[in-house]
């Protein structure tokens, strides 16, 4: 087998065997401080200045709370800023358009901010292992800000989507960094803390944004919406030059090279990818010319893109990310929650708005609800994997997910509010106990120089996920309501999941017998939804079973820096 592979025979302490040496040959101190069921838990905050050259010097001041508190504020806020702008203009599209016009391409103000996203996380990931976290972050933050002044300055739609994208190219670079950087700050029993503080920074703004964006486009004006982003990304920019300051390193032999050629590639693959997805079945039928030219562009891309990684001497997105077990689990496995996602957060309002007949802000409550329970459960999620491990721990989380998921259809028609929120504050416990171990164990496996690359790939995964989520499950929610059109009680009605909230929303419309045949249509589209997601964790849940080592390969920063340096020597070996 490959060096590069994870191997299955993991040792009692936890520590790969064999993957090029270099995990063994971190000494007696690769298992200090690690979980019973895990290896060793060294990070960048626990190496001396000059750590994989031989030499040592004092503790770096980021390895002290008081010296981490304002760089854990500056990451808090940069979560904050890429998490809100994803939904902030939701709510505000109507004054929007009214002022632009443009209703026909107004989707792209999201497809086209989250394709920016989802296709630059792997070279920002890339680009954070070869230059340092610092650069990448900073010039994320300088990205997404001028993103932010062009969005409000935005003269006609177009202008306002190509803005948006340039939003995006910053906003990849916070949501990847922010993440590996929290890795590189703290040790392995500390991580679950801080990722629970991102995941409530997250879970907050994302349910917050589409309130934000509605009040000011009520009270204010809709270009305040980016406006905003200002003064927080300012405050975000100086926190990190001023105390962000990452301990020095052994120069590299030879001057780094970025894969620019494959970082195009991927992006152009990326970018065919997504816009099928997020177009097919709403600007054009899934089987037209134009989706299946897309897919089979994107396929032709995809696989000029593996030739190009393959000959790179530093690929964006190396081999071994899907050669070694843990990392190509972990990437499969939160590909699938991605996909889960879609069921409560994009299905779930409707649901609340159109079956159970509440308002908007009742049914943001039913949905919110999971980010009370989420954080709570990852934050205490150390205590289980300490004793069982990241594996069985995240078994167990998207066990119990897949069960409640399955508990939806089950709910009575119409029922009471309570009854979905219930099963999504349990949802937000099942995920969280998921989701965290799986982040801080994979990053956990790696060293400073490969944690940007696994950390990238990771939520690349889950991105791609949700985007594949939207498609997949608007198109069951679409189908079963069609079907249920066809035997409808009276003509003239509605004939997609979008129409029918609409026209559910003014009861003078339709008359009774109908409103609640189209209330019991929308009840089964969403349950088949639920399924569907069900399906999606019983996905994830195999991915752990049969691919994830039963116990994940830790290693310390010394032994990671061994393994660079002797892939290094590999690379520049004649041989």
């Amino acid at each position: 087998m490959s060096g590069t592979d994870d191997k299955s025979d993991v040792g009692a302490d936890g520590i790969r065997a064999g993957d090029t040496g270099a995990d063994t040959d971190a000494g007696p101190d690769a298992g200090a401080g690690s979980a019973p069921g895990e290896g060793g838990g060294g990070t960048a905050a626990d190496v001396k200045a000059g750590a994989g050259g031989g030499g040592t010097a004092a503790p770096h001041a980021l390895t002290t709370p008081r010296g981490r508190r304002p760089v854990v504020a500056a990451l808090m806020l940069g979560m904050a800023l890429a998490a809100i702008d994803g939904t902030i203009v939701s709510t505000a599209v109507p004054q929007i358009v009214g002022d632009l016009g443009g209703f026909t391409v107004f989707s792209w103000l999201f497809s086209g901010y989250l394709l920016a996203v989802t296709v630059t996380l792997p070279l920002y990931g890339k680009l954070s292992d070869t230059f340092g976290r610092k650069p990448v972050l900073i010039a994320g933050i300088i990205l997404f800000l001028i993103g932010s002044v062009l969005c409000a300055a935005a003269w006609n739609m177009a202008a306002l989507i190509a803005f948006r994208i340039v939003q995006g190219l910053g906003g990849g670079a916070l949501q990847g960094t922010v993440q590996t950087i929290a890795a590189d700050l703290y040790p392995l029993k500390e991580r679950p803390r801080i990722q629970a503080k991102l995941s409530t920074v997250w879970a907050t703004s994302a349910v917050a944004g589409p309130v934000v964006g509605g009040l000011l486009a009520g009270y204010a004006d809709w270009r305040w919406i980016f406006l905003i982003n200002l003064p927080v990304g300012a405050v975000a920019l100086w926190l990190v030059v001023r105390h962000l300051h990452e301990p020095s390193r052994p120069r590299p032999a030879a001057r780094p090279r970025v894969d620019w050629a494959g970082a195009l590639a991927v992006f152009a693959t990326g970018a065919l990818l997504l816009t099928a997805l997020v177009q097919g079945g709403v600007a054009w039928p899934w089987l037209s010319p134009q989706s299946l030219g897309l897919f089979g562009a994107s396929a032709v891309l995809a696989a000029l893109t593996v030739v190009i990684e393959r000959r790179a001497a530093e690929p964006i997105i190396p081999g071994w990310v899907w050669r070694r077990r843990t990392i190509a689990s972990v990437n499969l496995a939160l590909g699938a929650l991605g996909l889960l996602m879609v069921a409560p957060t994009v299905f779930l309002p409707t649901y609340a708005q159109s079956v159970l007949g509440l308002g908007p802000i009742a049914a943001g409550f039913v949905l919110s609800v999971m980010t009370l329970s989420w954080p709570v459960t990852a934050a205490l999620s150390d205590r289980v994997y300490n004793r069982i491990g990241f594996r069985l721990t995240a078994i167990i989380g998207i066990g119990a997910a897949l069960l409640i998921l399955l508990a939806f259809p089950l709910l009575p028609y119409p029922g009471e509010p309570w009854h979905p929120a219930v099963l999504m504050l349990l949802l937000g416990a099942a995920l969280g106990l998921f989701q965290l171990p799986l982040i801080v164990g994979v990053q956990s496996t790696v060293g400073w120089a490969e944690r940007g690359t696994t950390t990238a790939s990771v939520l690349f995964c889950r991105q791609v996920g949700q985007s594949v989520g939207a498609a997949v499950f608007g198109a069951v929610a679409n189908g079963v309501l069609a079907a249920r059109l066809l035997d409808a009680p009276v003509t003239g009605l509605p004939d997609d999941l979008d129409a029918v909230a609409r026209a559910l929303e003014d009861p003078g419309a339709l008359s009774a017998a109908a409103t609640d045949y189209l209330r019991r249509a929308v009840d089964s589209a969403v349950d088949h939804v639920y399924i569907g997601a069900a399906g999606a964790a019983a996905l994830a849940l195999l991915a752990l079973i049969t691919l994830a080592p039963r116990r994940f390969p830790v290693i310390t920063e010394t032994g990671a820096a061994a393994r660079t340096a002797g892939a290094a020597d590999r690379q520049d070996s004649p041989s």
